[in-house]
């Protein structure tokens, strides 16, 4: 005795977005502004006047955000600003806050 089977059997499958995060640069009255400026435009490939509006941000606010990524390029992006920074001799702070 065979049996007819009509349903269509499709593989259980949970396709969310992946996790977002932002990548923050943190005040430290040391870090020039020039320098935060090159850090942007060279590691986040910000124009000049993106990357000063967010080191006006930076200045002022204490912090500021530089991008929204997955989280091994944030994660990447961080090393690359606190590598960056400490070869100039700044004290620069770069973190991750998930969106």
């Amino acid at each position: 005795m065979e049996k007819e089977y009509n349903q269509t059997l499709e593989p259980e499958t949970d396709l969310r977005a992946p996790r977002r995060y932002q990548v923050l640069l943190h005040n430290d009255h040391y870090t020039t502004w020039d320098f935060v400026v090159k850090v942007l435009e060279l590691i986040f490939h910000k124009n000049q006047t993106e990357a000063e509006a967010i080191t006006n941000s930076v200045h002022h606010k204490g912090v500021g955000v530089c991008g929204e990524y997955n989280l091994e390029i944030a994660e990447m992006k961080v090393m690359q600003v606190h590598s960056t920074a400490k070869a100039s001799g700044y004290p620069l702070r770069c973190s991750i806050k998930e969106v």
